[in-house]
């Protein structure tokens, strides 16, 4: 390890190899630090905290603080960040609470300057958040989803793989899979056809997830309308398998 002078590294964190850590950045007993991160200066990581390899953590950004939930009475739990994660500056990841017991946080993602990520976030792998995207408690994020700037995320809201968020907005229903939503409130605008171009999704499968959104959206059509022209006209593939599912699950309603 190559650590400052004026860093604080506790005896009984696990640090693994070639990891640096910069001025007055301080690592606290029970914690585990994969091989290859760089903690930038002024970083604070509680006990509690699980880094993976090749982490990044940037300048002032604080790292497993206790959950922001007047419930949580001091009981043990943790906060897990996944391979090659990028952390900005003065982002906050906090611990999860008994309801779950673990803050998670995936592999390849990004999380922009001023971020807060709360208790009990559930975050995928090779997610975007842009600078100061809060969430409140018990969010879930799935893979590959983009969060715009300053966009707030109600608590216990979920938002699926491959959606975009823009920036500015409030989030307090469900975001479902591979679309976009933007607007006041906040409304469903396409299906995320750059995105989902990007990472390799054919033509075919963009096609039909259109389709299925544009009868999910529709305002002139009965839900029994509805579910019938999907069984008719929508391809059955996974990922509009994984739509229905995603609604049929969802706790606080979707965004149309």
């Amino acid at each position: 390890m190559e650590q400052h002078p004026t860093a604080l590294v506790s005896g009984k964190a696990e640090i693994g190899k070639n990891v640096k850590v910069g001025p007055f950045s301080i690592i606290e007993d029970d914690v585990r630090i994969g091989d290859g991160c760089v903690i930038d200066s002024h970083v604070s990581i509680k006990s509690g905290v699980r880094l993976g390899k090749n982490i990044r953590i940037h300048h002032g950004a604080a790292i497993g603080g206790p959950p922001q939930d007047l419930k949580y009475a001091g009981e043990k739990t943790e906060l897990y960040v996944g391979d090659n994660t990028v952390i900005r500056e003065f982002v906050t990841l906090n611990r999860g609470t008994v309801a779950h017991g673990r803050t998670e946080i995936g592999n390849n993602c990004l999380f922009m300057a001023y971020c807060h990520a709360a208790h009990d976030n559930i975050i995928g792998n090779n997610v975007i958040l842009a600078n100061a995207v809060q969430m409140g408690g018990h969010v879930e994020i799935g893979d590959w989803a983009i969060i715009g700037g300053g966009t707030m995320v109600h608590q216990f809201s979920l938002v699926g793989e491959h959606a975009m968020v823009g920036g500015g907005f409030r989030v307090t229903q469900d975001v479902m899979p591979f679309v976009t939503v933007a607007g006041y409130p906040l409304k469903y605008t396409g299906v995320n056809s750059i995105g989902l171009k990007r990472r390799g999704f054919p033509d075919e499968t963009i096609n039909a997830l259109k389709t299925l959104f544009r009868f999910l959206t529709s305002k002139k059509l009965t839900s029994a309308q509805i579910e019938l022209r999907i069984e008719k006209e929508v391809p059955k593939i996974p990922e509009v398998a994984r739509v229905l599912e995603f609604i049929e699950k969802s706790a606080r309603g979707v965004i149309k």
